[in-house]
């Protein structure tokens, strides 16, 4: 959490500020019981009603000035916390944005998006009532002690008494509940964890049926989160009897004492009435300080779980070295194997091919057989383990990554478009384009209807996720997305599984008819889609099986020709 600190250095005047603010009003407050007990002992006690309406103007003027700063206080502490998580999310995100696929997989979706809310909140808050209480309530505690003191020092001894007490008990129960709220905190990332996953796969959890187990898998959860914030609870509950119990113990002996000294003449009333506030000021201050060093607690948890984050080295490997110029579009993979985190086994072993500049290359085999992990390859999202994946002649861990990607044209298994219009999700291939480039794109991804099906064309709007368009004008769009760009390298990983045959058919005539001539990918679960490529590879748990062209592949690769028999007739080949 420490190291977090270092982002509040643009804060720094507030951070100065607003305890200094609070420090003021803290001040006036202690003048408080002061005011009333000359109040008591002058005007009261001499019937003088002109010193009462004195004084009590003094007591206004110490409200509304102390009212102000604290106002104040609260102006600045809020500008520096917000102002401080604002950064911290801008640095977090760009952060998590440069990380592989690789460091992805292994934080996972979920602990990202909780240290991203949930996290950032905590700490948001921690830094808000650090800088609004943590000098002021210590403040108030010693200064009340010291102005009791200056009352009657007889009578204040019970301050001397009943603060460590006080500080005891409130420090207690803070060692029992502290490493709970940690548990707690685990504990509402596994809640997240399974209400996103609910949420994102509702649609697969009523087509199975499945409501009433994932109820009780999350009531499971939810009760274990339930039962560890009873038990904190339940000890941090402990706080506000206990030390009433003290305080109303203090205040019993300062008035049993303070009315036989009042009779005897060594004290007065309006100081009985004094120590008596500043009594209560204590008891309300370490509860205040009490319930901050329990949200402190949780800020710091929350700050070194999203500096772990940011800890973890950002950008991906060839990021920091030298752009590679005028790349040609070949790809070649030479004995490349690749392994997701810490499997045991590897998930590709020993591929090797070349692809030359504008060829088609299609790539087949069962589901789970590493289709998409080759393609993921190219543009290095995931970095060999072995051997070496070469663009232009050149390793893609000696490319900059950006320049390396502004030459793919990568369109995912999973189409995604994001809200906003269609115009907007297009020009995420190239942030200038024209219409016309962008009609040259609808036209070769057969999106053309898509667009003109819509009442605003282009500037129609597309809610998150894209849930207003079917699976195939999903599909087509992501397509002509990324053909705007017109890549060198088009990679489609089973990106037309929702079109229809003929559909499917005049897309591959229409990338192949591309001036541009770039070198592609396809990769697919159907034969038909990849029959005509220059090269097919087939791909069995991980080896590649085979390597050549379709009729090749149906004599020699067994793999190749089970497929095909499974979407085909056998009689049909001939």
């Amino acid at each position: 959490m420490i190291k977090l600190l270092k982002y509040l250095k643009s804060y720094l005047k507030e951070c100065i500020l607003a305890p200094l603010f609070k420090m003021l009003e803290a001040s006036f407050e202690l003048f408080v019981p002061f005011v009333v007990a000359a109040i008591i002992d002058n005007g009261i006690k001499n019937a003088d009603k002109a010193y009462i309406i004195q004084m009590c103007v003094v007591l206004v003027i110490l409200g509304i000035v102390g009212f102000a700063s604290t106002i104040t206080a609260q102006y600045y502490s809020a500008k520096a916390a917000v102002g401080f998580t604002k950064k911290l999310k801008h640095i977090m995100f760009s952060h998590l944005q440069s990380f592989s696929f690789s460091k992805i997989d292994n934080i996972g979706t979920d602990t990202m998006i909780t240290r991203m809310t949930s996290d950032m909140n905590q700490v948001q808050t921690g830094v808000n009532l650090t800088l609004r209480l943590l000098l002021r309530s210590p403040f108030i505690v010693f200064g009340a002690m010291i102005m009791a003191f200056s009352i009657d020092f007889q009578a204040a001894l019970v301050f001397a008494v009943v603060i460590p007490l006080l500080f005891a008990v409130v420090f207690a129960v803070m060692l029992l509940s502290i490493p709970m709220y940690k548990k707690v905190q685990s504990k509402l990332d596994e809640v997240l964890g399974k209400t996103r996953e609910n949420l994102t796969g509702v649609r697969v959890i009523r087509a199975f049926g499945m409501e009433e187990t994932e109820k009780e898998e999350f009531d499971a959860k939810n009760s274990a989160l339930t039962k560890m914030q009873k038990r904190v609870g339940a000890i941090s509950t402990l706080m506000n009897p206990l030390t009433f119990v003290i305080i109303n113990l203090g205040i019993v002996f300062l008035i049993n004492s303070g009315a036989i000294r009042v009779d005897g003449g060594s004290l007065t009333q309006g100081q009985v009435v004094a120590l008596y506030n500043y009594m209560s000021q204590i008891l309300v201050e370490l509860i205040k300080f009490a319930n901050l060093i329990i949200t402190v607690t949780k800020a710091v948890a929350s700050g070194n779980r999203i500096n772990a984050v940011l800890e973890i080295p950002g950008g991906e490997e060839g990021s920091e070295n030298k752009a590679i110029i005028n790349l040609d579009n070949s790809v070649e993979f030479k004995n490349v194997n690749l392994r997701y985190g810490d499997d045991s086994e590897d998930s590709l072993k020993g591929i090797s091919f070349k692809a030359e500049s504008g060829e088609v290359v299609g790539i087949i085999g069962g589901t789970g057989s590493g289709k998409s992990s080759l393609v993921n390859m190219i543009p290095a999202f995931y970095t060999a383990r072995m051997g070496e994946v070469k663009v232009g002649g050149t390793n893609v861990s000696d490319i900059s990554v950006d320049k390396l990607r502004e030459k793919i044209g990568i369109v995912p298994q999973k189409a995604t478009l994001f809200k906003g219009t269609i115009r907007e999700n297009l020009l995420w291939g190239k942030n200038d384009a024209d219409d016309k480039e962008i009609e040259e794109a609808l036209i070769a991804a057969q999106a053309t209807d898509v667009v003109r099906s819509k009442d605003y064309g282009l500037d129609s709007i597309v809610e998150q996720k894209g849930r207003n368009y079917s699976g195939g004008q999903k599909q087509r769009l992501t397509i002509a997305r990324a053909l705007v760009k017109k890549p060198g390298i088009l990679i489609l990983d089973d990106s037309s599984s929702a079109l229809d045959y003929a559909t499917d058919a005049a897309l591959r005539k229409a990338i192949t008819a591309l001036d541009y001539k770039p070198t592609v990918f396809i990769v697919s679960q159907r034969t038909s889609a990849i029959k005509h490529a220059d090269k097919i590879i087939v791909l069995d748990n991980g080896e590649m099986v085979g390597i050549g062209k379709h009729d090749d592949l149906l004599e020699s690769c067994a793999v190749y020709r089970e497929i095909y028999d499974s979407q085909y007739r056998k009689e049909a080949r001939a």
